[in-house]
């Protein structure tokens, strides 16, 4: 279990931001992706991660839910760095028939993935890299992001070379 303490829940300003955009799913041409603007509680996420992996002495604190898709996959910060703020942990997605990935390697990656006009059940389900660059949506990278502007390819390369182990990881934790 990782301790949590209120500044763990306090929703980044970028992600405030992404929540204010409308995400055009264009019939399926678009990307599918529902901000929130506000993290999922503690006791909602614990009580979805247990119904997604079936193991029900699991608790969701290593997650920071803040999207879905329309099926209900989970966009999340995943708290595998300890001691690191929010904003530097790595973005995960969890689809609702079991898909996983790791999306971004921290929160300022993830807004160049989503000003290329992709979400992360795209980035995930169908591995789709190809950049439909979204003008408001970059605007908003250049104001938050702490990282380069990097090509998602490279930014989900990199993400998942850093944590190679991360579906094999949620293998284990499924019953």
């Amino acid at each position: 279990m990782i301790e949590t303490t209120e500044t763990d829940r306090a929703f980044p300003p970028a992600l405030a931001d992404v929540a204010r955009v409308e995400f055009d799913y264009d019939d399926g041409e678009g990307v599918d992706f529902e901000p929130y603007d506000a993290f999922d509680s503690a006791e909602e996420t614990t009580d979805w991660l247990r119904n997604w992996t079936g193991n029900h002495e699991l608790d969701g604190d290593a997650y920071r839910v803040f999207g879905q898709d329309g099926t209900g996959g989970l966009a999340a910060l995943w708290c595998v760095r300890p001691g690191r703020p929010l904003v530097e942990q790595p973005v995960v997605f969890l689809g609702s028939e079991g898909e996983r990935g790791v999306v971004a390697a921290n929160l300022s990656d993830f807004l160049w993935v989503l000003a290329d006009g992709l979400g992360p059940m795209e980035v995930v389900e169908y591995e789709q890299y190809e950049a439909r660059v979204n003008a408001t949506l970059t605007e908003l990278a250049e104001r938050h992001a702490t990282t380069p502007r990097r090509t998602t390819r490279d930014i989900v390369t990199t993400a998942r070379s850093e944590f190679p182990t991360f579906s094999e990881d949620m293998d284990a934790l499924c019953r």
